[in-house]
C-alpha cells in the first residue's frame, strides 16, 4: 500500500502541500481529486522521490521510494510531466528502462501489446500522436509488471476507445491485488473506475472515502415530479415541510418528502403525476459542492 504521513512542501512563502495523511490500500482503485492546484502532482512527485518535502513521508509497502531496488518492478509511474527523448524510438526507450530495472527484455513486446504499441516500436517518439505518448507512458509504467500504479491524469490524449480500455485495464489490475491510485479532472471516468476517493484542496486533506460514502455524503437526492396541477402539488407538499425547487425544465425537485410519501399524497388528492423519479447527484456535482463550501480541511 502507499502510505503517506504528515506530508508538506513550500515553495518560498507558498505551502502547497500542508500536512498531508492517508492511505492507498491494495485491492482497488483509489481516486485522487482536487481543484486546479490543489496539490496532487506535487504530492505524487514526493511519493516518487521526485520533490524533497520538508516535513512527513510517503512510503511505498513500507519503504521510501528512493529505497527501492529497481523501482518500476515496484511503482509503475505515469506524470503529465513525463518527457521521453523524443529521438529515441517507443522500443528503445523501454530498453533503456527495461535495462536500468532488471526487467526482462521480453517484457517489451508484451506491453506494446498490451498497450497497443506493437505496430509502433520503430517509430520515433517525437512522432507519436498525443495518444499514442500517453499508451507509452503506460506501457512503461507497467513494463515491471508492478504490485503499485501511480498515474497522473492517464486519459489525456486518450480517444473513447483508448479510455474505456484504461478503465477495464485499472479495473482489472485492482481486481488482482494491486494498489492503483489515479488523479484525474474527469469526474464522470472517476466514477466509473474508482471504488475509493482522497479529495484534497489547498494541499489538505477533504475527504477520504469510498465513492458511495463520498457521493451520499456530499451529493444531493432528491425526487423529480412532473404534474400538470404543479401549484396544488407545491401546496400539499409545503405542508409536509417539503423543499422545493423549480427546475428550468418545468419539473418540481423535492427534497425532504420520498418519493412514496409524494405518490400517496398524489393519490389522495387526486393529482395525476407525469413523472415521479428519484435521483442523486453525480461524484462531479457532490465535488463542485464539497469544493464551493468552502473546502475547509474535513476528514471524512
Amino acid at each position: 500500500m502507499i502510505d503517506v504521513q504528515n506530508l508538506t512542501k513550500r515553495y518560498g512563502k507558498h505551502t502547497t502541500v500542508d500536512g498531508l495523511t492517508f492511505t492507498v490500500r491494495s485491492g482497488s482503485v483509489t481516486g485522487f481529486l482536487g481543484p486546479n492546484g490543489a496539490g496532487k502532482s506535487t504530492t505524487m512527485r514526493m511519493m516518487l522521490g521526485l520533490t524533497r518535502p520538508e516535513a512527513g513521508s510517503a512510503r511505498i509497502d513500507g519503504r521510501s521510494y528512493d529505497e527501492l531496488t529497481c523501482p518500476a518492478r515496484h511503482v509503475g509511474a505515469l506524470l503529465e510531466t513525463s518527457a521521453p527523448h523524443r529521438g529515441l524510438t517507443v522500443a528503445r526507450h523501454l530498453l533503456w528502462l527495461s535495462r536500468s530495472n532488471r526487467i526482462p527484455r521480453g517484457r517489451i513486446g508484451e506491453v506494446l501489446e498490451q498497450v497497443g504499441l506493437t505496430g509502433a516500436a520503430r517509430r520515433r517518439i517525437g512522432a507519436l500522436s498525443l495518444g499514442m505518448a500517453q499508451r507509452l507512458g503506460l506501457a512503461a509504467a507497467l513494463l515491471g509488471d508492478p504490485p503499485v500504479l501511480v498515474l497522473d491524469e492517464p486519459v489525456n490524449g486518450l480517444d473513447a476507445e483508448g479510455i474505456r480500455w484504461l478503465r477495464e485495464l485499472l479495473r482489472s489490475m485492482a481486481a488482482e491485488g494491486r494498489t492503483v491510485l489515479v488523479s484525474s479532472h474527469l469526474m464522470t471516468e472517476m466514477s466509473m473506475v474508482a471504488d475509493h476517493l482522497i479529495v484534497i484542496s489547498r494541499g489538505q486533506l477533504l475527504a477520504e472515502t469510498s465513492m458511495s460514502d463520498f457521493v451520499q455524503r456530499h451529493g444531493r437526492t432528491y425526487v423529480r415530479v412532473r404534474t400538470p396541477e404543479l401549484a396544488r402539488l407545491t401546496s400539499a407538499l409545503g405542508r409536509q415541510g417539503a423543499s422545493l425547487r423549480l427546475a428550468p425544465d418545468g419539473s418540481l425537485e423535492v427534497d425532504g418528502v420520498p418519493a412514496a410519501t409524494i405518490s400517496r399524497l398524489a393519490a389522495a388528492a387526486g393529482l395525476p403525476l407525469d413523472e415521479l423519479s428519484s435521483h442523486t447527484d453525480s461524484l462531479e456535482d457532490a465535488f463542485l459542492k464539497l469544493i464551493g463550501d468552502g473546502g475547509s480541511a474535513t476528514h471524512v
